[in-house]
């Protein structure tokens, strides 16, 4: 009886995945063009969203001391520089957040 519950459950997580994945092509069907609001979402969404996390990661900081706020901005300065130079967004995060931490622990 209770590995039941678990199998049920990764039953409807699963089902509730394909239902996504399926659920635009039952909606715009196969062959249709992808409506214009939806390709404006598609391209207004992603910077939208970064920036949020941008200020939601940098809401906390104090601007009392330099050792407070100097690892977030030389982070982020790293971050926008290895995306403007090398154009790849996993390169960016891992650079910013390795450095960002390398400062928290010697600052």
């Amino acid at each position: 009886m209770s590995s039941f519950y678990p199998a049920v459950q990764i039953a409807v997580i699963a089902l509730v995945t394909m239902a996504l994945r399926f659920l635009p092509f039952l909606i715009f069907g196969k062959g249709k063009q992808t409506p214009k609001y939806i390709s404006y979402l598609g391209t207004v969404l992603p910077p939208a969203i970064m920036g949020m996390l941008v200020i939601y990661c940098l809401r906390g900081i104090s601007f009392g001391s330099i050792g407070a706020f100097l690892p977030a901005l030389l982070s982020v300065v790293t971050v926008v520089l290895l995306h403007v130079w090398k154009r790849k967004t996993l390169l960016s995060i891992l650079g910013g957040t390795v450095l960002y931490m390398v400062l928290l622990n010697i600052m």
